[in-house]
């Protein structure tokens, strides 16, 4: 997702290598039966630093990309609707690549060719200006900014764009800001618990807006991770007055991006067409080589890899944001003379993990249970073997700083396909055995066969198995909800940038439990909470970094809220027509911000 680096000891985090995760294009050679896949080495390059750009590095507009054009409309085909056009509701990663084309917010990531990424100012003038040892965050307004119907963008935007978010609608972004600002856990909505929509205001010691161009944010503590934050799309700006339709604003948005909404059809479809009122003098990241984006929905992977495959007609001009190619055809893409040539591929920092809800699922021997009779390998060969994922053994993925290779304290790697007698044992020993066990998954095809294979794995090692099955585009919605009346389901979760730190706290901070966050198992431990809080004021990098590792084998032997599945990749595919296609780490997929149609 997103990132962090600081001028002090606390740096970090995402960078890639020279061309590690750039744009793969996997030859005709494919039918050697080589695997190209992305490995660990590509992971780590994603671990490593990201500068803080400078003023100059924040000026638009962005640098051309070779070859690009103007004009057209980019077909898109996509499997789940757009379940919150809301920025502050925007947290995963099927948002993501929406959110690069029509909002921004005070800060970016911009990419080079080589694949290095830099922290930018967006709306801002720069990264941010820090004083006060980290406790001061200052940001100026950039001259040109504008939303879609001309009216220009201040300081009180942005202070609302922050204010909103205290609101009890507002349930699924990120909290990092409020958080900083205003308290941990959920403690952060008691400063405005109506949000800005009675009048009232966050005291200027916190957030000031002194003139229309500055933003001063003032924390509690000192905080190094700011820009990076900023640079999510849940902080995208949002107007101050009657176009903030509250509730309804989820259905649509006003956007500052290249592109704005002509149509949205919940489930359906939703066209994109340029913004004239986006200056991209203004922008050091976003291009508007197309005239927009037609986009459908209901598009399960078989479909998508399909049509993109055959190269006839529309899907000529057609990607996906987020669809991957489907597992059982990865073969067939990769021994395609002219699909192998329009592939892009790159190692994202996803955990794909089994929560087990500990409201409802008490005893331990139970979620070790679940955890050793998981078929982890089967899983991965659902999901396109080594271009898909690799078996994981703990709960920090490979791209963030802290991950122990060859952790595996279940024995997910010595025994990928499960343990079924010693599940069955611990079942026995709890007095469980044909225990009725909820089992969530998402209505799509490849869930569909996972939910088989791991409802066989889980009958045979003693549980009674009831699938319910759940429509994706709610997933995260359904699942994020505190009394949700499941026991098992699976989610995905990545850093926000990638340092233990934005993984640890948001999933297993007993104090982060509400509905829409992403504790997703309801752990409530009180040593992690402490810990947590003893952790976060190391200063040194280092010594920090090996704090959450002891907290993350803590949470994984003495807890264990979710058992581990799989380290995630993305395999996508493009039509013949699309140019400037590249991987982005940022959002984890295609980089739709250089996108362009060749004729």
């Amino acid at each position: 997702m997103n990132a962090l680096s600081t001028r002090r000891a606390r740096a970090a985090i995402v960078a890639l290598a020279a061309g590690s995760l750039a744009l793969t294009g996997c030859s005709s050679g494919g039918s050697s039966g080589k695997d190209k896949s992305q490995t660990d080495k590509d992971a780590a390059a994603q671990s490593k630093t990201v500068a803080l750009g400078t003023a100059a590095d924040s000026t638009g507009p962005a640098a051309e990309v070779k070859g690009s054009r103007k004009g057209g409309t980019m077909r898109v085909f996509q499997r789940d609707s757009f379940n919150h056009l809301d920025p502050a509701q925007m947290y995963v990663s099927d948002l993501g690549d929406l959110s690069k084309l029509i909002f921004r917010g005070l800060t970016t990531y911009k990419q080079d060719d080589a694949g290095k990424k830099t922290v930018v100012g967006d709306l801002a003038t720069d990264a941010g200006q820090m004083s006060d040892g980290g406790k001061t965050w200052k940001y100026t307004l950039k001259d040109g900014i504008k939303f879609e119907d001309g009216k220009p963008i201040t300081s009180k935007d942005i202070r609302h764009t922050f204010e909103r978010m205290y609101a009890k609608f507002i349930t699924d972004g990120p909290t990092y800001m409020q958080t900083w600002l205003s308290g941990e856990g959920t403690t952060y909505r008691k400063a405005l618990p109506d949000g800005p929509y009675k009048g009232d205001h966050l005291p200027k010691t916190v957030l000031d807006t002194p003139d229309e161009k500055t933003i001063v944010f003032h924390f509690k503590k000192p905080q190094s991770q700011v820009p990076y934050a900023l640079a999510m799309a849940g902080y995208s700006a949002v107007p101050e007055g009657a176009k903030d339709t509250k509730e309804n604003y989820d259905v649509k948005p006003v956007c500052a991006g290249p592109y704005k909404f002509a149509s949205f059809k919940e489930g359906k479809s939703a066209k994109l067409v340029r913004n004239t009122n986006w200056d991209p003098k203004t922008d050091p990241a976003r291009h508007q080589y197309v005239d927009g984006f037609d986009i459908t929905f209901n598009h399960q992977f078989s479909d998508s890899t399909k049509r993109l495959m055959a190269d006839q007609g529309e899907a000529k001009n057609a990607i996906s944001f987020t669809n991957a190619v489907e597992p059982t055809q990865t073969k067939q893409v990769l021994d395609n003379a002219s699909a192998s040539k329009r592939l892009v591929q790159g190692y994202q920092p996803y955990v794909w993990q089994m929560n087990m809800n500990m409201d409802r699922i008490k005893d331990k021997k139970i979620r070790d249970a679940i955890t050793y009779a998981m078929p982890n390998s089967q899983i991965v060969r659902i999901n396109g073997g080594s271009y898909g994922g690799e078996v994981a053994g703990g709960l920090l993925a490979p791209t963030v700083a802290g991950y122990e290779k060859g952790y595996d304290p279940y024995g997910k790697l010595t025994h990928p396909n499960g343990e079924p007698e010693k599940a069955k044992k611990l079942l026995k020993e709890a007095g469980k055995t044909g225990m009725k066990l909820v089992y969530a998954y998402s209505n799509t095809e490849i869930r569909q066969k996972e939910a088989a294979v791991i409802e066989d794995a889980l009958n045979k090692a003693g549980f009674d198995v009831q699938k319910k099955e759940v429509d994706a585009a709610s997933w995260y919605q359904q699942m994020g909800k505190v009394d949700n009346g499941f026991d098992i389901y699976m989610t995905g979760w990545g850093q926000d940038w990638a340092d233990a730190s934005t993984v640890i706290p948001p999933s297993y901070d007993p104090r982060q439990i509400q509905d829409g966050a992403a504790n997703y198992s309801h752990i409530r431990d009180k040593h992690v909470s402490e810990e947590i809080d003893r952790i976060e004021k190391i200063t040194d990098i280092k010594q920090q970094t090996a704090e959450w590792q002891k907290l993350h084998k803590y949470i994984v032997e003495k807890v264990n809220p979710a058992a581990p599945v799989f380290y995630t990749k993305t395999l996508q595919l493009h039509g013949s027509n699309v140019g400037g296609a590249r991987y982005n780490s940022d959002t984890n997929y295609l980089d739709v911000n250089t996108l362009f149609l060749k004729k």
